[in-house]
């Protein structure tokens, strides 16, 4: 019975989302408040309706009920509580659900905190909104029906793709969709102004919120990705170019050069075409990826469905929707008015010159995804792009951009003066230089690639701290009158020196783990000792152990570094007899504070020995950390009330005399 409320209650959001798409659209072009106020209840009792089939969804998985097909296809009664939870979006049905919960709390976001939208402008929004949702959720119904019953329910389920029982996937989808999906608010106001033709600073400072918001959980979403498969797939690695990492990597991209001209937008009214154009672009690479994912054109860990039939629907979706935008973008770009002129050497320009690397960038990314698949249908020819490519033109693009990414907070908007900007910034340009050729003395000339990558980490790091230090009169006024400057700063400002030291960080972490890495692939028998990176470790040997649904072989082993023990490190073959399904369980011990000992074990030796390989990775976890701090950043920029939607009105001045109609001063 629960089952089948859930699968009414989809319907019935279906119904909602029709009634949201029409009525607040056709109440905006004709006026009616009545009609557009339809979408301030129809939002909301949607995302109701699609929470409680979710509910429903997750009901049956719990209780394993083995009539529906998606729990016997996903799910197994001795599967933990957790991955039994993480087992209704670790599957394509499922998450298609999740997908349009996460589009339906952001439309009720826009309906709950919009109060300050225009109110035909709202109608607009949510009704662009309810577009998008009516075609997934016809999509779900028609193709992806997660709550299909089975005429003769099995006793047991087929079981959870074992890699997929991790409580990384209980965090990384979510997070993932909440970005992913987040942006179509973006979207969704970039074609409300197209149809209403207005597009303002106002429109920008709207809009910025909900794009920063979503960013911040892409942001997450992704490094928790990176971070599953590091550990969990046992190869070692944090990112290899996977056509479907990149299906999320370039909405970040995009969302991230959105942010940048909005922030012009919004002060300058300067990159209103643009601005408008990224709003469309960094969606439909969500609805790229989308397809990617579930149209069965890759094989991937990460894809979920192989079935042509609902790839043709979801690219009748992205035909649609994208072929739609940039339709309607082409026929009202020529009207929108154009904003305000500024110097190239200014605040305005240090941010075009960040969309136009990482608009590049971006474009880089999608052709190397792409081509290989549009070689393959038209010619039949199979090729692999992977990490070579992506190293060789995705890196050199970032060189320039991260050296300009520090003087675009110094300089002043519309003119600004380099020469002050190099002045506030040369001792952090001093220092990178410094490490520069300290690099150079411990490893030689031919270590230039590392001395620059780390230089530039160190030139981010600093040179984000250089705007807060300048604005705070650092080192040139009382300590007190200081504390209090900083105290007072915006904490939007706190938020970009926050986010741009993160990708410092980050950075650092890619260059220590990439340049310095050491590797070991041997066979031990018990007793044997290997060594990499002036660490050792013995092998104790092979032990069996069994798991609430697997059973494994532990090989143990002792790390020592200049001969006292520092860790014992377990890791493991896994075998989960539902599936017969084998993985590996990496082992990793983090020493020097950032840097990780990893151990991934083969196939035991029939005389009880294994092969196993070590690495030693210096920085890694500053990677992630990176990620994190950046995060950080984007949520200290929305707790700042000018970026808060919904915020509470300044209370009002005392009364001043009248001004009488067209008298008013120019703002």
């Amino acid at each position: 019975m629960i089952v089948e409320i859930g699968h009414y209650a989809m319907v019935l959001a279906l119904v909602l989302a029709l009634v949201q798409s029409l009525m607040p659209f056709w109440g905006a072009r004709t006026g009616d408040v009545g009609l557009m106020r339809i979408a301030d209840v129809t939002a909301p009792v949607q995302c109701a309706f699609l929470a409680l089939s979710f509910a429903a969804l997750t009901y049956a998985y719990v209780v394993s009920d083995f009539s529906v097909v998606n729990v016997v296809m996903n799910s197994h009664s001795e599967k933990p509580l957790l991955f039994k939870i993480t087992g209704v979006w670790g599957n394509h049905e499922g998450s298609m659900l999740l997908w349009v919960l996460i589009l339906a709390i952001f439309g009720a976001g826009i309906a709950f905190f919009g109060g300050n939208l225009p109110r035909s402008l709202k109608a607009n929004v949510l009704s662009v909104q309810a577009w998008v949702t009516v075609a997934f959720l016809l999509f779900i119904v028609l193709t992806s029906n997660p709550f299909d019953r089975v005429h003769s329910a099995p006793a047991e389920g087929e079981d959870l793709n074992p890699i997929l029982q991790d409580i990384g996937l209980a965090i990384h989808p979510p997070l993932l969709y909440l970005g992913y999906v987040g942006l179509s608010i973006s979207f969704s106001f970039a074609i409300a102004a197209l149809i209403e033709g207005r597009l303002d600073a106002a429109w920008a400072r709207w809009v910025r919120p909900w794009t920063l918001a979503a960013w911040v959980f892409l942001t997450l979403g992704i490094s928790m990705g990176s971070y599953w498969a590091y550990y969990e797939l046992g190869w070692g690695g944090w990112w290899f170019w996977d056509p479907v990492e990149n299906a999320s990597f370039m909405p970040w991209l995009a969302a991230t050069a959105l942010l940048h001209s909005a922030i012009v937008m919004e002060k300058r009214e300067a990159l209103k075409v643009w601005t408008v154009l990224l709003a469309i672009i960094a969606f439909s690479l969500s609805l790229l990826g989308t397809f990617l994912v579930r149209s069965g054109v890759l094989t991937s860990v990460h894809a979920f469905a192989t079935d042509p039939e609902r790839g043709l629907f979801i690219l009748a979706i992205l035909m649609v929707f994208i072929g739609g935008a940039f339709a309607l973008f082409a026929l009202r770009a020529s009207e929108l008015r154009q904003g305000g002129m500024f110097a190239p050497i200014s605040r305005e320009g240090a941010l075009v010159v960040n969309n136009l690397f990482l608009s590049v960038a971006t474009a880089t990314v999608l052709l190397g995804t792409l081509y290989p698949l549009l070689l393959e249908a038209l010619t039949g020819d199979k090729i692999s792009v992977g990490p070579p490519f992506f190293n060789l033109t995705f890196g050199p693009l970032m060189i320039p951009l991260l050296l300009a990414v520090p003087f675009g907070p110094i300089l002043a908007w519309k003119r600004g003066n380099l020469a002050m900007a190099l002045e506030r910034l040369w001792w952090a340009g001093a220092a990178s230089l410094l490490v520069v050729a300290c690099i150079f003395a411990l490893f030689g000339i031919d270590a230039w690639i590392k001395a620059i990558a780390i230089g530039v980490a160190v030139w981010l790091m600093l040179g984000a701290l250089a705007d807060p230090l300048g604005r705070v009169k650092a080192f040139s006024s009382p300590i007190g009158d200081t504390f209090r400057r900083l105290i007072n700063l915006p904490r939007s400002a706190w938020g970009t020196t926050v986010a741009h030291f993160g990708v410092g960080v980050m950075l650092l972490g890619i260059v220590g783990v990439s340049a310095f890495e050491s590797e070991e692939i041997t066979t031990l028998n018990p007793g044997e000792t290997a060594s990499i990176a002036g660490y050792e470790f013995t092998f104790e040997g092979l032990r069996p152990n069994t798991g609430e649904n697997y059973t494994e072989v532990i090989a143990q082993f002792t790390a020592r570094e200049g001969g006292n023990v520092i860790a014992v490190m377990e890791p493991s073959r896994r075998v989960y007899p539902a599936r017969n399904f084998p993985t590996t369980e990496a082992a990793f011990h983090t020493v020097d504070m950032f840097s990780q000992l990893y151990i991934s074990p083969g196939d035991p030796t029939q005389d009880g020995g294994i092969v196993v390989r070590f690495y030693h990775k210096p920085l890694v976890t500053l990677i992630w950390i990176g990620t994190l701090i950046m995060s950080a950043g984007g949520v200290l920029s929305l707790m700042d009330r000018r970026l808060r939607v919904g915020a509470p009105t300044r209370a009002k001045k005392a009364k001043q005399p009248s001004i009488p109609q067209g008298m008013e001063p120019a703002e």
